[in-house]
């Protein structure tokens, strides 16, 4: 049922030179989700997220800081050697410094025939920021239209908008479906869900979608669901470490926020007559990265309410290595759930995770909660 979705995460480069042979259109790296995604399927661009391979590597120190996150040196790693060697273009919306610095040193040493730094605002808490994200989002367009040489209409800006929101609306129905006392579908089969819509044709991914989600209200998981887990913070898509807490130490995550999850697709673009305007209220309302969750943390009641809906009974907080807007973020969340006595075990993550130590830390955090509804 989920095999599909686990090839296409696990096969994403095959994928996609695959779609180009098949389409003769084009392919654009990105590398954070407040890329307007849209825009480009209404341009007919195929967008793939730039991720990391997990690998230990050491061709990135002449080009960023060793004190850069992982994430961000893994990321810039695949494109230095050639892993994307198919894409045509490499976009970015502002993100944090290491990110910023990753796309700039891939663009510089691996230049593509189409690249676009978005200026999105970090304050999207000022009155501000929706005028200014929909100004760069006419010269993104305009960009786009002249890479192309196809001009776009209110017609194919729709037609992007239904494309992301049906992708968005979907993976939204079979989040909800984690609610239930026994989930139909583990924390790991969500993930392939998530980060496979972020590199495949979201075309062909929404018939996925609806199939499965046809399938899903009947389907029992044959394994005991344990505590309930969520898990929050810095990006994640290590499919191993995931796998142990599920497999080995026999918990499931029920529900998620860091943006290869929920916070990827959790907001719908809300049609308005001027197309640019909604997709940039879209970008400014969604459940924010810490990068833009200020002057208020508004994340932090979106997470709390997270934990009511979904009955979480711990929360694994999760860092890459050296990440400042996580650093920051993390303790207040860590508060925040403390303060409704629900316990958060953190884990700073590398490359590469050290899943003995982790599954030891893991499990004792699993005891310490089983002790507590003892008493």
């Amino acid at each position: 049922m989920f095999e599909q979705f686990k090839n296409w995460f696990e096969s994403r480069h095959d994928y996609a030179k695959d779609w180009k042979e098949r389409t003769g259109g084009k392919v654009i790296g990105y590398f954070c989700t407040y890329v307007p995604e849209e825009i480009l399927y209404a341009a007919d661009v195929l967008p793939v997220r730039c991720l990391g391979g997990h690998e230990p590597q050491d061709v990135t120190e002449p080009h960023i800081f060793g004190m850069f996150c992982p994430f961000c040196r893994d990321v810039l790693a695949q494109g230095l050697k050639d892993k994307f060697d198919y894409l045509d273009g490499i976009t970015i919306s502002q993100s944090c410094l290491h990110l910023r610095q990753a796309y700039t040193s891939w663009d510089m040493h691996k230049p593509v025939e189409f690249s676009y730094y978005l200026p999105m605002p970090h304050h999207v808490q000022s009155l501000a920021s929706r005028p200014f994200l929909r100004s760069e989002l006419v010269k993104f367009k305009e960009a786009v239209e002249k890479w192309t040489g196809k001009t776009l209409t209110d017609a194919d800006l729709d037609r992007g908008i239904e494309i992301v929101n049906t992708n968005r609306r979907l993976l939204k129905q079979i989040f909800e479906l984690r609610k239930a006392d026994v989930p139909p579908l583990t924390g790991l089969e969500a993930m392939y869900l998530v980060l496979s819509s972020q590199m495949t044709d979201k075309r062909e991914h929404n018939k996925a979608l609806k199939e499965l989600l046809d399938q899903l209200p009947g389907r029992k998981v044959e394994r005991e669901i344990g505590e309930r887990l969520m898990i929050l913070g810095s990006e994640n898509d290590d499919v191993p470490f995931t796998e142990m807490v599920e497999d080995v130490c026999g918990a499931t995550f029920v529900i998620d926020d860091h943006c290869t999850g929920t916070r990827y697709f959790w907001n719908e673009v809300i049609p308005k007559e001027d197309r640019l305007q909604a997709i940039a209220d879209r970008y400014v309302d969604r459940v924010p990265c810490p990068t833009k969750d200020w002057p208020k943390r508004l994340r932090v009641d979106h997470i709390k309410n997270l934990v009511e809906e979904y009955r979480v009974q711990g929360v694994i907080v999760v860092q890459q290595k050296f990440c400042d807007p996580h650093e920051l973020d993390i303790p207040a969340i860590q508060q925040s759930l403390k303060d409704i006595d629900v316990p958060t075990l953190f884990l700073e993550f590398d490359v590469t995770a050290p899943l003995g130590p982790f599954r030891i830390r893991v499990e004792a955090f699993l005891e310490m909660m089983r002790q507590d509804d003892l008493f």
